[in-house]
């Protein structure tokens, strides 16, 4: 089935290669969403952080299947109050530049405005100028807040200090 749903347990395998391959390692080299440069090391997920944020409250992972039913995108989302954290959104690097993302950034508004959200917000590395452009042409903008880096060393070791910025979209005046 083409298109996009909610993942579950057994999609756990096929989202943890996506992620990776999407942000790390020479794999991530062909996409343009690649923090290869950014920190040392290929995993960016594994199986217990997956389950964990499947397992979450309030919170959904979407993702994009396509006609041979591999996953090529995902995204995170997750009900805090009245606001939408969207995270690890996600397409493949052989797929990017194909609309998923955008899809997946359209369903995400649908699903936070199901929820009965206002705001969707996400962090974004700084140094990821080019993301953070692509996530302004589609309606968010940078609060001014700025949040440490420090992922478990298990997800990558950074090669110079980093920080995130977080951005934001007011839904009240966006369309899906």
């Amino acid at each position: 089935m083409n298109g996009i749903s909610h993942a579950n347990t057994a999609d756990i395998p096929s989202l943890i290669n996506l992620l990776n391959s999407a942000y790390r390692g020479e794999a991530s080299r062909k996409g343009w969403t690649t923090e290869a440069d950014l920190l040392k090391g290929n995993q960016r997920m594994d199986r217990e952080t997956m389950l964990e944020h499947l397992e979450s409250p309030d919170a959904v992972m979407l993702k994009y299947t396509n006609q041979d039913g591999n996953i090529d995108g995902c995204v995170f989302l997750q009900k805090k109050q009245n606001r939408m954290y969207l995270g690890m959104l996600s397409v493949s690097p052989d797929q990017q530049a194909n609309g998923i993302g955008k899809q997946l950034l359209s369903a995400s508004i649908d699903h936070a405005k199901r929820m009965d959200c206002q705001v969707i917000y996400m962090s974004v590395i700084s140094e990821r100028n080019e993301l953070i452009a692509w996530y302004e042409r589609h309606g968010y903008h940078q609060t001014g807040e700025r949040i440490p880096f420090a992922p478990p060393e298990k997800f990558g070791i950074p090669v110079s200090a980093l920080e995130f910025v977080v951005l934001e979209c007011n839904l009240s005046t966006t369309q899906s």
